[in-house]
């Protein structure tokens, strides 16, 4: 059996430079904040991050770590405009890229879902009601604008390969 309730669905955009990454997903435990930050600088030392995670009840705080002050401050002003119990954000340094960090990230016991992982534009779907608010999903970058030929087939797997990703 549903319930009739209103619900008003927001779209949140994501401060950041287009030239950083952001990492959106939903946790379940104020122990995500140090878990993370561990899978972080375990998976890329050196790396340079921010991170902040809301807490969905008790003192309903931003949880914030991190190892740069200035992605730390951005990862907690997404964070409070999200406004969503059990989310968090996670801002990557200049020159640092989700693909090397994903694996670390999932395999976090508290993560739940990831929304996106993205230097693209990017705004969340958020549901409210009452005193709740949630991420539904995400839109992230732009429509397509075709499909690729042979010549983009090949510029694809020839730049893959030039970073590595591929022999």
């Amino acid at each position: 059996m549903g319930y009739n309730v209103p619900m008003e669905l927001i779209l949140v955009p994501i401060e950041k430079p287009e030239s950083l990454n952001v990492i959106l997903g939903q946790s379940h435990f104020i122990k995500t904040v140090e878990d993370l930050h561990e899978a972080l600088v375990t998976a890329v030392p050196g790396i340079k991050f921010g991170l902040a995670f809301s807490e969905a009840s008790g003192k309903r705080l931003v949880r914030k770590s991190g190892t740069d002050e200035g992605l730390i401050a951005l990862a907690v002003r997404n964070a409070l405009a999200l406004g969503c119990g059990h989310i968090f954000v996670i801002v990557l340094g200049e020159g640092f890229f989700p693909i090397n960090v994903l694996h670390a990230v999932k395999a976090c016991p508290e993560v739940v879902r990831l929304f996106a992982a993205t230097a693209n534009p990017l705004q969340a779907i958020v549901a409210e009601e009452g005193d709740q608010r949630g991420v539904v999903g995400v839109l992230d970058g732009f429509k397509p604008l075709g499909v690729e030929d042979d010549a983009e087939i090949s510029w694809r797997k020839d730049l893959l390969r030039r970073f590595g990703y591929k022999l």
